[in-house]
């Protein structure tokens, strides 16, 4: 059984690194990146605190929220980096970056 996703997919993009290491994919970050997973952190502290407001637990909803912004923005940081570095994403700044 294959489980490679890869090889069902082509590319539409020039590939930099077929299956990059978790240290490349993270310093392959943009500020765009950046700006995503500060967005949905700061969106999900926020959630948090409102959803806390009723029952009377702000703290810990506000912080559990947090928690899960910071984890689902960074996998979606994580998922665009990964994604331009193998080609399925457009990644003109990587080639030029990469290809030296």
């Amino acid at each position: 059984m294959n489980t490679d996703i890869t090889a069902s997919v082509k590319p539409e993009y020039p590939v930099v690194d077929r299956n990059p290491p978790f240290t490349k994919t993270v310093a392959n970050f943009n500020t765009l990146d950046y700006l995503r997973l500060t967005t949905i952190s700061g969106v999900s502290v926020v959630v948090g605190y409102l959803s806390g407001i009723k029952p009377g637990i702000r703290g810990p909803s506000m912080v559990t929220g947090g928690l899960i912004g910071v984890m689902g923005g960074f996998m979606y940081a994580y998922q665009n980096s990964a994604g331009r570095l193998m080609g399925f994403f457009p990644n003109d700044g990587e080639i030029a970056k990469y290809k030296k």
